[in-house]
């Protein structure tokens, strides 16, 4: 399980990056078995042939070359695999490897004793191996645990479908299933595709996909969606989706392939790696030559140097760093899936990390983006009257308050007569009812029949006035709900320490400041055009300091050219909104702007464990290299320097997947 981080080229190192974090299954499978087996048996055979032949060379007085030959079979059994590893380094061309240094190292304290004036290492040569074997083996393990965990909350599509052909029920591979195809879904078993409900009722465990734990209700005539357990009832599903384009299968692409935007942390380490790991190479050849060359004594004191120069390269490798950091950020993404909210990059999380700004849009963001009949005001009719004549007006019109209407008074077959309809655009509708001339829209409408229209101060939202012939007969007031969670969201928001909430909109300002002062926002903007948006997220943006990132959280298609110009862009992605999924950097899976304030929380704990194995293990090797110049640190001391931090470093990092 040797690491070969700091030998690649580019493309190599991201491709080992993401094998830390996310290999192929197969490949897991392969490590997290056999390997720390094989390891475990290696390790145990040397450590037995270490013991032997120390005692072997306690209660005898062999020569020296002897004492060599009896250290081989345990240093062999412990290294074996290292130095074939570090041999294919040497035949790519990339010698500088933690396989290649640690062979160096400890062939360099086997022949050290042969050297005038050194001491025989033949058993701290085999001990330093070994344990470089037993620190492989603990980072296997943590590497493997996390592995599980990340294939576990990956494992949500099904292998089979239940396909009807032919009037029989058939299993096959969800791949084979078309488009239009039905499938059956019974009580226990996964929905393999996206489809919507054609018979039957039930309840779905959706916590794969959002995160939540409460159950979903589903009817006929309702989506489901891939990845959901069936709880209850038999359904029947008209597929929607194919198997590649399904909700549970974007979800597994968009975690597998987050690793390709690498955060700003880990093109550092990257870079630190491929210069640091070659000057350390060559600061050990110096401090092996020129001490003894300054003394005057080069015989006499080349293997005291010698000796530090050894302890020099094993402490050398950055691999805890380089496993350790790529592996916390794909342990953040997976841990905010479980949450129902993706990420596409550990830069974009570690942008949600330095959110200080969050922008909302209003509709179908913070609130549900259903308009509802709150209040009626009538004068001279009584409510079920006016809400009757409105209704009737607005029977025909596509404008979602014209449905809130017809909601409100649904019973459209009563024996009325309408004719003559007329819809004003940004005005209303006006239309003969029973031969009485009605018209239903804005206070200008009214102006325009000559009504004299009352205002409402009691409620925000939308205002429909009614008048009967030119007589002002009342008015309807029409809202859109605030989502139930957006107190709580703008809240814990800023109790994550966001400093300023915002929102956007394109509604009337009294709307927006209803919903800014029932949730607390810090300022809001209504009546905005597309374009209005933009240039308002261009003034936020520039009123940033330091490094600071501004976060916009949208449905992900109307809202796309702010999306895309924010720092980050969250979408509501109403669970398999592909537009939403395609415009965004985060979406939220089940529409809860509340998971804002969980996704920032994660986020900054991934940095926080991040930055934790960045000062840890630099600060470590700094310490150690600076001893082992001046002749104080030991070789197993540099063995906990290079192969101990990167085990520490590693199970650190695997406590993200613990949010």
């Amino acid at each position: 399980m040797s690491c070969s981080c700091c030998h690649h080229d580019e493309d190599e190192k991201d491709e080992k990056a993401a094998c830390a974090a996310c290999a192929d299954e197969e490949d897991e499978e392969d490590d997290d078995g056999e390997e720390p087996a094989v390891l475990t048996r290696r390790i145990i055979i040397a450590a037995v042939l270490l013991i032997v032949a120390v005692i072997v060379q306690r209660l005898t007085s062999l020569p020296l070359w002897a004492q060599l030959l009896l250290f081989l079979p345990s240093y062999v059994a412990s290294g074996g695999s290292v130095i074939a590893e570090a041999a294919e380094s040497v035949a790519h061309g990339h010698p500088f490897d933690e396989d290649f240094l640690m062979s160096i190292a400890t062939f360099g304290a086997l022949l050290i004793g042969f050297v005038p004036g050194g001491e025989p290492q033949f058993a701290e040569a085999v001990f330093v191996m070994l344990f470089f074997q037993v620190g492989e083996l603990f980072e296997g393990i943590a590497e493997g645990n996390s592995k599980r965990s990340i294939k576990e909350l990956l494992d949500i599509r099904p292998d089979t479908a239940n396909v009807e052909r032919n009037g029989q029920i058939t299993t096959v591979d969800p791949n084979t299933v078309q488009v239009g195809e039905v499938i059956l879904v019974r009580p226990g078993e996964k929905i393999p595709l996206d489809g919507t409900v054609i018979e039957g009722t039930s309840s779905l465990d959706a916590r794969a996909i959002t995160g939540e734990s409460v159950p979903r209700s589903v009817t006929t005539g309702q989506d489901a969606f891939s990845g959901c357990v069936n709880l209850s009832g038999v359904l029947r599903l008209r597929v929607s989706k194919g198997f590649g384009e399904s909700t549970a299968s974007t979800i597994i692409d968009l975690v597998k392939n987050a690793g390709s935007n690498k955060s700003h942390s880990e093109k550092f380490i990257k870079r630190f790696a491929r210069v640091y790991t070659p000057i350390v190479v060559y600061l050990a050849i110096a401090v092996a030559v020129l001490p003894p060359l300054a003394s005057g004594d080069f015989a006499g004191t080349f293997a005291t140097w010698l000796l530090r120069a050894l302890t020099f390269l094993v402490v050398s490798c950055p691999c805890a760093l380089v496993l350790s950091v790529p592996l916390t950020f794909f342990g953040g993404i997976g841990s905010a899936s479980k949450h129902g909210i993706l990420v596409k990059g550990s830069n974009y999380l570690e942008a949600l990390a330095k959110t200080q700004t969050v922008v909302f849009d209003k509709t179908g963001t913070l609130t549900k983006g259903v308009f509802k009949v709150t209040t009626v005001h009538p004068s001279r009719l009584s409510e079920e009257q006016l809400l009757h004549l409105a209704a009737h007006v607005e029977h025909n019109s596509t404008h979602p308050i014209a449905a809130a209407l017809r909601d409100a008074y649904p019973s459209g077959n009563d024996g009325c007569t309408v004719t003559d309809v007329t819809e004003e655009a940004g005005r209303g509708v006006l239309a003969t009812v029973n031969g009485h001339r009605v018209a239903v829209g804005n206070d200008r409408l009214m102006d325009e029949v000559g009504a004299i229209w009352e205002g409402c101060h009691t409620a925000v939202g939308t205002i429909v006035h009614v008048a009967v012939d030119g007589e002002y007969v009342g008015h309807i007031h029409i809202s859109d709900e605030v989502k139930d969670d957006a107190r709580e969201a703008i809240s814990s928001i800023k109790a994550e320490g966001v400093r300023r909430c915002v929102m956007l909109t394109g509604d009337r300002k009294a709307a927006a400041a209803g919903v800014a002062r029932d949730l607390g926002l810090d300022e809001y903007h209504a009546e905005l055009f597309p374009t209005g948006k933009v240039e308002q997220v261009e003034r936020l943006l520039s009123e940033r300091e330091g490094g600071a990132t501004l976060a916009f959280v949208g449905d992900g298609i109307n809202d796309a050219p702010v999306l895309a110009r924010a720092d980050v862009g969250i979408a509501m992605g109403a669970m398999g909104s592909d537009a939403a999924i395609e415009a965004a950097d985060v979406v939220l899976m089940d529409d809860k702007p509340s998971k804002i304030a969980v996704a920032v929380r994660i986020a900054r704990r991934t940095i926080r464990i991040a930055c934790q194995n960045i000062v840890f293990a630099i600060a470590v090797k700094i310490a150690i290299l600076c001893l082992a110049v001046v002749g104080l640190a030991p070789m197993w001391l540099a063995v906990f320097g290079d192969v101990g931090v990167m085990v520490l470093c590693v199970l650190n990092s695997t406590r993200v997947l613990r949010q």
